[in-house]
């Protein structure tokens, strides 16, 4: 590499990941796109905006507080990040802001679907609400004041509140009350005699007479606190030898600690309604034990994330149209009982493109086929997130039931699903399944499942690797590849993996897989340097690699060098990227996009071009260095040439989107592609539905074909 300042070499990682949020925010300010899925994109940029606070920004702040030395991977100290976030946080708050009040909202009302204030109702319909509040509402609410004999009450995170004043006598001074606004109560409340809505708090703040008759509250504002929340793989980390971590079954009682302490955490973002006085700002503050800092006054509605639970039924013209994924060609007239699906897989490996392809009539087939077959022996799985009432788990219960050996690696350490996961885990465990809580230290980030089935006084393996989680819902919206195989070198070192994870003890040498963290690293290494050599010496080179993240600084110096050497590079990259592109004499040859849109980008998929021979790659592992260094992960080759062809059209499709893919500069600013003139619009998520024409042929795909295998 050239002599390089960490500034000029790399892109701020949370910067970077709040340029991703950007433009999820554009979306909300698309008018191109159907009302309703703009705001669910306002739902979602609040969402990530919540969760930023909770994880990134809780991090800068407890390293400020410890007077951390550490720079980030551009150069910047803890305080210089934390204020280039916090400003970005603030504008695209505004952004938010103004996208509600000036479009949004108006295009509810013009569709006949407002969000009412309260001052813009008459006097039915407020005298309607009133007797809502008194009949569902008010039961359930607990006023809690705060005077000599009561103390300031603890404020849950991600909860919306009333601050309430209350008169008392003159040489007193007002009390203050806090009133939760119920979470068990939808946000927006139906009008009834229109189709428009008030939300929940205004309702509640203009019903304060019936709870406190006699004394009408002098004022009520809203405010929302957001609580740092440190991973469960931290307070791990931070266990001593006193601590007794090595007891059996320790890590369960360490992560539901974690969960009960994460409740109280401190305070990394305070919403307040901006007409609150400054001095009940500030003493909201003090009692919360949060920093000037952390207040932000909300320009409009406090808690956005409630937007994507805003249900408008019989209005489909106001969203994407309806998407149905597709069972695979190859899984659609399968004939016999539940052994059918393993014969097809028998003749050759399947790939599957979820959303487009089914995952009921795919994966969760394979899995509740191996539980009724009564030739399976044996199922192994790794849950990472799975859903609330999760079919892929009773089938597991089912053939444990059914006497076949069911090992599950249970990962506890998922942030935000460690409580649902200990469910599962111990739900399991009932029922007679083997359940592992991941490996020590290491968090177990892996997709896999391996099927044992008895053939003919033979036993055969059969194995399903993802990029995605085994996670009904999130298949729907998620976009992600996998593959079905029973290539038998392939499968046994599935079977490896499984090994080490619950047998807890170093496995093979894997030859076709790459696992993480024994050889994943390693092995990209010497497939970017090859292609380098492949270049130095005239021959085909290339990477094309499409990813969720990228910022392990030791593999962008590596793609760096490659680029030095001449080795063109498309990298698709979903979210942040470290990375600089297109930097004279650093990064000339390299080419940054991500695309936004309908359903969230997730697969990881690897392509070197190998001097004309190609190899391809898929698998749960982003170029992170948490995913190459402190997670067990794995990707998997795939050696089928009409799948890797299905492969190459996949990366084709996405690089020659010209409407929803956004490019990015050497500076880390992205530009949304737009067709050049006399050039049609080509979303790669339209053509891989089967909607839009493939633009390198201008003629539509089949349905869910634009992915399969017919080998």
């Amino acid at each position: 590499m050239p002599e390089l300042s960490a500034d000029q070499a790399f892109i701020n990682r949370e910067l970077s990941w709040l340029s991703f949020a950007r433009r999820v925010l554009a979306l909300v300010e698309d008018e191109s796109l159907p009302l309703l899925e703009r705001i669910k994109f306002a739902g979602i940029s609040g969402m990530l905006q919540d969760e930023f606070f909770m994880k990134r920004m809780s991090g800068l702040k407890r390293q400020v507080r410890n007077e951390s030395k550490k720079l980030s991977i551009d150069g910047r100290t803890p305080e210089q990040e934390f204020e280039a976030c916090r400003a970005e946080l603030t504008l695209q708050d505004e952004i938010l802001s103004r996208a509600m009040r000036g479009s949004l909202l108006p295009g509810l009302a013009r569709e006949g679907h407002p969000i009412l204030d309260w001052t813009d109702l008459d006097a039915a319909q407020r005298d309607r609400l009133r007797k809502h509040f008194q009949s569902s509402v008010q039961p359930i609410l607990t006023p809690l004041a705060v005077d000599a004999e009561h103390p300031f009450p603890f404020i849950s995170g991600m909860s919306l509140n009333l601050s309430v004043t209350l008169p008392v006598a003159r040489d007193e001074a007002r009390r203050f009350v806090r009133i939760k606004v119920p979470d068990n109560r939808s946000r927006w409340v139906p009008l009834g005699d229109t189709a428009g809505f008030v939300p929940l708090e205004q309702v509640i703040a203009a019903s304060l007479d019936l709870m406190f008759p006699g004394t009408p509250p002098v004022a009520a504002y809203t405010f929302r606190v957001v609580r740092g929340a440190s991973g469960a793989t931290q307070a791990i980390d931070e266990l001593t030898d006193e601590d007794d971590y090595r007891a059996p079954g320790r890590i369960v009682d360490v992560v539901s600690s974690e969960l009960k302490a994460r409740r109280f955490a401190g305070v990394v973002r305070l919403q307040v309604d901006p007409a609150m006085p400054s001095e009940l700002v500030e003493w909201l503050a003090q009692q919360l034990g949060a920093e000037r800092m952390d207040v932000y006054r909300c320009r409009s509605f406090l808690g956005l994330c409630d937007l994507m639970r805003l249900e408008i039924p019989d209005r489909a013209d106001l969203r994407y149209p309806a998407h149905t994924p597709k069972t695979h060609p190859r899984l659609r007239r399968l004939e016999g009982g539940p052994g059918a699906i393993f014969e097809e897989i028998a003749r050759g490996d399947i790939l599957l493109h979820h959303p487009y392809h089914s995952f009921d009539s795919s994966v969760l087939r394979f899995l509740e086929s191996a539980a009724a077959d009564p030739q399976v022996l044996a199922i192994k799985l790794t849950i990472y997130r799975t859903g609330a009432d999760s079919p892929i788990v009773r089938a597991l219960a089912e053939a444990a039931r059914r006497g076949k050996q069911v090992a599950v690696l249970v990962e506890i350490t998922a942030r935000f699903d460690e409580a649902p996961n200990i469910a599962w885990g111990r739900y399991l465990e009932k029922e007679g399944v083997h359940v592992a809580y991941g490996v020590e230290r290491l968090k177990t980030h892996v997709k896999l499942a391996l099927v044992v089935r008895e053939e003919e006084g033979q036993v055969r393996r059969y194995a399903h690797v993802g990029t995605g989680n085994y996670h009904i819902g999130t298949a729907r919206v998620y976009e992600d590849l996998g593959l079905l195989t029973c290539h038998a070198e392939v499968c046994e070192e599935v079977a490896a993996v499984f090994n080490s994870l619950t047998g807890a003890h170093p496995t093979v040498v894997y030859r076709h897989m790459l696992v993480a963290p024994q050889n994943m690293r390693g092995r990209f290494t010497e497939l970017i340097r090859r292609e380098a050599d492949h270049a130095r010496a005239g021959r085909p080179s290339g990477i094309q690699a499409k990813m969720n993240q990228l910022q392990d600084p030791t593999m962008i110096r590596e793609l760096y060098g490659a680029a030095q050497a001449g080795v063109p590079m498309c990298l698709n990259v979903r979210g942040l990227c470290c990375l600089r592109p297109g930097v004279e004499g650093l990064s000339d040859s390299i080419r940054v996009y991500g695309l936004v849109g309908r359903f969230l980008e997730h697969s990881r998929l690897y392509r070197f071009e190998n001097g004309g021979a190609p190899e391809y790659y898929i698998g749960s592992a982003d170029w992170m260095k948490r995913n190459l260094d402190g997670r067990i992960e794995t990707i998997v080759p795939i050696l089928d040439p009409a799948i890797q062809r299905a492969l190459d059209r996949i990366l084709s499709i996405y690089d020659r989107d010209t409407c929803s893919v956004w490019d990015c500069g050497p500076d880390g600013t992205y530009v949304r592609r737009r067709p050049m003139p006399g050039q049609a619009e080509a979303a790669a998520q339209h053509v891989l539905s089967g909607i839009a024409p493939d633009p390198r042929t201008a003629e539509p795909l089949p349905a869910a074909d634009a992915s399969h295998s017919t080998a």
